[in-house]
């Protein structure tokens, strides 16, 4: 694979560093982890500027409001991004990068008509509700019931990790629509209005005293069947389409801002004298953006990333915490202290060998799907 910019990306790279030159620098500072409203109006605010530059949704065919770039040029606009130190998708996260490309690939034609719009121009913010106290690497054991009501569901249920729910307008979620099916096959995957009656939002604290999760309990919650995503019954494979964006694509500014805070520990490395551990970590991250390349590809080509999304995702979740110990190995005393980011990106990098799947999942879905071991 050819990882250098063809002529069409160096040009588009220039076009993208030019517009960050001149909008970055008006950009009041970031508000508060904790302060929500402002944070949403900030992120959707960021968002509403890259709708109107012509880049929200750039890997999102034209036909459904994107720019319809090639995946180098999505690549190249992550990266400019990045380097720039631009805001990143913030609260946006799960509509433009989970909801949106989902249905994009499995919504009808009024789904995408009513949701895609609002999601492009950071008019409506999403949350997951997926994972269940009982139900979470092995989400299938999920028990939020939705029950056929004339031209609705009634859904009643717990849902926990649900992320950005104080201030999200819509939810993708998950329900078991047949209860005598097998566990994967009586699961649908529903739109539900966050303003709903019956819907109660509780905020859970990370060990960071960050509250981006929320749990979220459905209490009779009446859902439009013209919500439902997919057939009925169908949800689970469904969620594989979302779990497909969610372990490829999405990660990308992830990585890439990883890739920065690696650079940045190079001096403090060589001084300490880790150079072999940094140069080993610098060859996986290398490794894993050409694994993230390919899945990047792949999306573009059928619709969705392959199950080699599987494999950017483990490497990438495990290679972070390696960087964390390296950085904490650095800092020596001053790895004691919570107020230096460096401590606390490690503690955060601690859930994503965990969220979107843990692990011992990503190996599994490796094992059966890519080397064709027995379930």
């Amino acid at each position: 694979m050819d990882l250098t910019d063809s002529a069409v990306e160096a040009a588009f790279r220039a076009e993208v560093r030019a517009w960050l030159d001149t909008t970055l620098p008006p950009l009041s500072a970031p508000p508060a982890r904790e302060d929500w409203e402002a944070r949403r109006s900030f992120d959707t605010d960021w968002q509403k500027r890259l709708f109107d530059a012509g880049y929200a949704g750039i890997d999102w065919s034209t036909d459904y409001g994107g720019r319809g770039a090639t995946p180098g040029e999505h690549l190249v606009f992550l990266e400019e991004m990045a380097a720039a130190r631009a805001p990143n998708v913030g609260v946006n996260f799960v509509g433009l990068l989970h909801a949106g490309p989902t249905l994009i690939a499995e919504g009808t034609a009024e789904q995408k008509a009513r949701y895609l719009p609002a999601i492009l121009r950071g008019d409506e913010v999403w949350c997951q509700g997926f994972s269940e106290p009982s139900a979470g690497s092995d989400l299938a054991s999920l028990r939020t019931r939705a029950v056929r009501d004339g031209d609705d569901y009634i859904v009643s249920g717990h849902k926990i990790w649900t992320s950005f729910a104080q201030v999200a307008e819509r939810a993708e979620l998950l329900v078991r629509t047949d209860p005598d099916a097998s566990k994967h096959k009586g699961i649908s995957w529903l739109v539900l209005d966050m303003d709903t009656p019956g819907i109660d939002v509780r905020p859970l604290k990370t060990v960071l005293g960050s509250s981006e999760f929320s749990e979220l309990y459905l209490d009779e919650v009446r859902v439009p069947a013209a919500n439902l995503v997919g057939p009925e019954h169908d949800g689970w494979r469904v969620a594989m389409v979302t779990f497909s964006f969610e372990r490829g694509t999405s990660l990308v500014g992830e990585m890439l801002e990883t890739r920065r805070r690696v650079e940045e520990l190079r001096p403090a490395a060589q001084l300490a004298g880790y150079r072999r551990e940094y140069g080993r970590i610098v060859a996986e991250l290398d490794g894993v953006w050409a694994l993230t390349r390919r899945a990047v590809s792949e999306a573009a080509e059928h619709g969705a990333p392959g199950p080699s999304a599987s494999v950017g995702k483990l490497a990438y979740t495990e290679v972070v915490q390696r960087v964390g110990d390296l950085a904490l190995k650095c800092l020596e005393g001053g790895s004691l202290s919570l107020d230096n980011t460096y401590v606390e990106e490690r503690l955060r990098v601690l859930a994503l060998t965990v969220a979107a799947g843990t692990s011992q999942i990503q190996r599994n879905i490796i094992g059966e799907r890519i080397l064709g071991l027995p379930r």
